[in-house]
């Protein structure tokens, strides 16, 4: 996987600017873990078509592709 990093470097990068960023990526990954995870869940009383698990991965994935993790 390749990460899209900034053009300016970290180093004149502030510290708030990077927690911004840190923080901006860990709800992204959170998110993207839910959709996924809700594409996932099997309840054994309902009978869930596997389109599900593949539009949850989909979603998780574009998703993170949006935010260039």
């Amino acid at each position: 996987m390749t990460q899209n990093r900034s053009p300016e470097p970290d180093a004149t990068t502030g510290p708030e600017a990077r927690l911004g960023r840190l923080e901006a990526q860990v709800a992204t990954l959170a998110e993207a873990v839910r959709v996924l995870a809700r594409g996932l869940e099997n309840i054994p009383s309902k009978d869930v078509p596997p389109e599900e698990a593949e539009r949850g991965a989909r979603l998780a994935h574009e998703l993170l592709l949006s935010q260039g993790l």
